[in-house]
């Protein structure tokens, strides 16, 4: 953590016992390509992926919640390891509700990266409401961090290597 993160956002870190992430605009750029078969395919950031495993590796699960139904993401979060991916998720809230209820988490002890309008639910909800640089106005207000980094550009690392330092700190 760099020096300008507060004492208070460190405790917070320190707590989360669940990660949860949006896709388009947190793990991506928000752009969309499309193949000329029609075929939806996102970019993701390899940094970003390992710090989601650096994550895992110390114990804080990591969700994907995202209104997206496209495959790919699904495809990555595999790739990494990631358990907890909602595709289609019409709902955030009450899909990260019910899986914290499985996970026996509770709301006050979560994470969640956001950077629109459908995130602002779950914003108020969680413990620990995370935006990127680049998030709608909304978004940017209701966060209690915004990264320094852009969605897709390695903000979901910058997020991590926090959440490492602040549960490193504490052990």
């Amino acid at each position: 953590m760099n020096e300008r993160q507060d004492d208070g956002l460190r405790a917070l870190l320190a707590g989360i016992r669940l990660l949860s992430l949006d896709t388009d605009g947190v793990l991506t750029d928000g752009g969309l390509y499309y193949a000329d078969s029609g075929e939806e395919m996102r970019k993701f950031n390899v940094k970003d992926g390992l710090g989601m495993q650096l994550v895992q590796a110390m114990g804080i699960p990591v969700a994907i919640i995202t209104a997206s139904r496209s495959r790919s993401i699904a495809h990555r979060a595999e790739r990494l390891g990631i358990e907890h991916v909602f595709l289609a998720s019409e709902d955030k809230l009450d899909t990260l509700s019910r899986l914290c209820r499985e996970l026996d988490i509770d709301l006050a002890h979560v994470a969640h990266v956001g950077d629109d309008l459908n995130d602002l639910p779950v914003f108020e909800a969680v413990g620990c409401p995370i935006t990127v640089a680049d998030a709608t106005g909304e978004a940017l207000a209701a966060a209690v961090y915004v990264t320094e980094n852009k969605g897709g550009e390695g903000a979901v690392r910058e997020i991590c290597d926090m959440l490492v330092d602040a549960r490193s700190e504490e052990e």
